[in-house]
């Protein structure tokens, strides 16, 4: 048994180099001491005495932060390379979490959530730029959905560590936070080398202009290709943080008990631990457009069953749907950003990519809450269905350009992975 083991890890981790496993190892690091952010509603209401509508005005103003952070963040990459950009990003986002867990005053408590916001996500964009910088084209996939998954694990472990350590006030959440991110830090100063490429790939230059362009937050947003691949990738995530407030709140008002919404969201995260790490392979080996409408149809569907989840069973049902579309997504949607992205603009790039995720986050509260009041939980359900199959249709409408980008570029960087589009 333990050599059967030893030989399917083998088969995972193989041909990964020992840079993207710096990488991984330390992202362990830092989800399992991620204490403060699902646990910041019920610190502002239990200890600070705010209001559930002003919780909600600081986490709003925390994820104002998160979206600011991907842009920057990408372009501090390019500009002053990942491992500046990490370690650094981890220490003022570590200084950021301390802020934040001894500001008392209301005033100074927005503040702090909203800078913690920007600094505490500050370091992603590098973090994916690392890993298209230093793993084969051809293993991204799976190296993006092994770094997915050790999110997952971590943060797994973190929530109900978090729940114990309460006990001892919400003050040891940040600090212990804070540790381990700078911790995190430290360990990427001390072992990850310098992974920003130097100069374009040798065949790109007789074609490419003398000067490169510089590092800019708006490069990827005048790419055709990238906008039109990442506005499918945004409405798959409005859908996705439907399930940070709109779900549980349906799910409430249909009578479950808070012990059983748990038990409803275990399934994603089960089934992400025990799945996505044998699924990268498999994903590698698909057209991407199809992978990502697979997705984003397997998200809708998930969510729009919802609409049916009048017991525990029915839900369950919905979530493990939706988790199907989250696993498929997770490790393709980056490999594309990494292959449309200059080698000097990854950075940029993958910033962008997180800065959607980041506007999803901010505005799937309010419209959910907006269309949910208004019209009720089944037409929220209906319209995530819809917006999820046509965000399938997207993906496989725009498969051609993007093809043909990707046929270009094959031509002139040996950094462009072989995945069919």
């Amino acid at each position: 048994m333990s050599g059967a083991l030893v030989q399917a890890v083998r088969a995972l981790a193989g041909g990964l180099p020992r840079t993207y496993w710096v990488l991984w190892v330390g992202t362990l690091v830092n989800r399992l001491g991620s204490f403060v952010v699902p646990f910041l509603a019920l610190y502002l209401t239990r200890e600070r005495g705010f209001t559930v509508e002003q919780a909600g005005l600081v986490a709003s103003l925390h994820g104002a932060g998160t979206v600011l952070a991907g842009p920057l963040g990408g372009t501090l990459a390019d500009r002053v390379g990942r491992r500046l950009t990490l370690a650094g990003g981890l220490w003022l986002g570590s200084a950021g979490m301390l802020f934040l867990g001894f500001s008392r005053e209301p005033f100074w408590i927005a503040v702090a959530a909203f800078t913690l916001g920007v600094l505490g996500e500050l370091y992603r964009p590098a973090v994916s730029a690392a890993v298209a910088d230093v793993v084969p084209p051809r293993d991204r996939t799976r190296a993006f959905g092994l770094l997915y998954w050790v999110v997952n694990v971590g943060f797994a472990i973190a929530l109900p560590v978090a729940g114990l350590m309460t006990r001892f006030g919400y003050v040891t959440l940040f600090v212990a936070d804070a540790i381990t991110t700078f911790v995190y830090g430290c360990f990427i100063w001390l072992f990850l080398p310098e992974t920003r490429p130097t100069r374009r790939p040798a065949g790109e230059q007789a074609s490419a202009p003398a000067s490169p362009p510089a590092a800019s937050p708006l490069a990827p947003f005048r790419d055709p290709v990238f906008l039109s691949f990442g506005l499918p990738i945004f409405v798959v995530s409005l859908i996705f943080f439907q399930g940070h407030m709109a779900l549980p709140l349906d799910l409430g008002g249909r009578g479950l008990t808070p012990a059983q919404f748990g038990s409803v969201l275990a399934v994603n995260g089960v089934l992400i631990v025990v799945m996505q790490p044998f699924t990268g392979r498999w994903l590698g080996q698909q057209r991407r457009a199809v992978a990502l409408a697979l997705a984003a149809a397997l998200t809708g569907v998930g969510f729009g069953l919802h609409a049916l989840s009048a017991n525990v069973g029915l839900a369950m049902l919905a979530v493990l749907v939706w988790t199907l579309g989250e696993i498929a997504q997770a490790p393709v949607a980056p490999t594309v950003v990494a292959d449309l992205a200059p080698p000097e603009l990854r950075g940029s790039y993958q910033g962008a990519y997180h800065m959607l995720w980041g506007l999803a986050a901010c505005a799937a509260p309010a419209l959910g809450g907006l269309v949910m009041g208004r019209f009720g939980s089944t037409t929220l359900w209906l319209c995530c269905l819809v917006l999820g199959v046509a965000a399938a249709g997207w993906h496989l409408a725009i498969a051609g350009a993007r093809r043909r980008r990707m046929d270009t570029l094959r031509t002139l960087r040996p950094d462009v992975s072989t995945s069919a589009d």
